[in-house]
């Protein structure tokens, strides 16, 4: 799975694995993961041990190097039923940026034009969804760029802070003009 980042050599994106746990523990404890998603926990270990057919779970790599974590769901089979009832064809996509370094060199645009092609040449695919922190005004400014647009302010499972919940249709998706990144 590659994809040329036009800012920084090559983004390819593999499977994340058991072996890649310490690596994703770190990422969680950065300062700006700690600052983008204040109440935020993952239990990684139980979920790289479980591949279940409506969730791809990868680690972005630039120059083999990895970045950043990148999860494609179909939220309307997903087993917890986080999303509650959505329709059939909705995806929704958890993308960061772990290495510091790497934010704001286009990698997150990058890998969420990936993902969203990844989900969006799936014909049955009708929207994708994604969750940022109500308080992390970068992320939500990045997913605007993008073309989502906002439905709803939503406390999901056990988390104190509301998320700012985003939706992306197929339609705006295909009618997006052929942008570049953006500064």
């Amino acid at each position: 799975m590659k994809n040329h980042s036009a800012t920084g050599g090559l983004l390819t994106f593999r499977k994340a694995r058991m072996r890649d746990l310490p690596l994703l523990e770190r990422w969680e404890e950065a300062p700006h993961m700690i600052e983008a998603m204040p109440d935020f926990e993952w239990d990684y270990a139980e979920d790289l041990a479980h591949d279940p057919y409506w969730r791809q779970q990868l680690i972005a790599e630039a120059d083999e190097q990895p970045i950043g974590f990148l999860q494609i769901i179909d939220a309307h089979r997903e087993e917890t039923h986080y999303w509650g009832d959505v329709p059939e064809g909705t995806h929704a996509i958890d993308i960061w940026i772990g290495e510091q370094d790497f934010i704001g060199k286009g990698y997150g645009w990058k890998m969420m034009n990936w993902a969203l092609e990844q989900c969006f040449a799936n014909s049955t695919c009708q929207q994708v969804l994604i969750d940022p922190f109500a308080s992390n005004r970068h992320a939500i400014s990045f997913y605007k760029k993008l073309g989502f647009r906002f439905v709803e302010m939503r406390i999901f499972d056990e988390e104190d802070e509301p998320c700012a919940v985003y939706q992306l249709s197929r339609s705006d998706w295909l009618a997006r003009p052929n942008v570049s990144i953006p500064a």
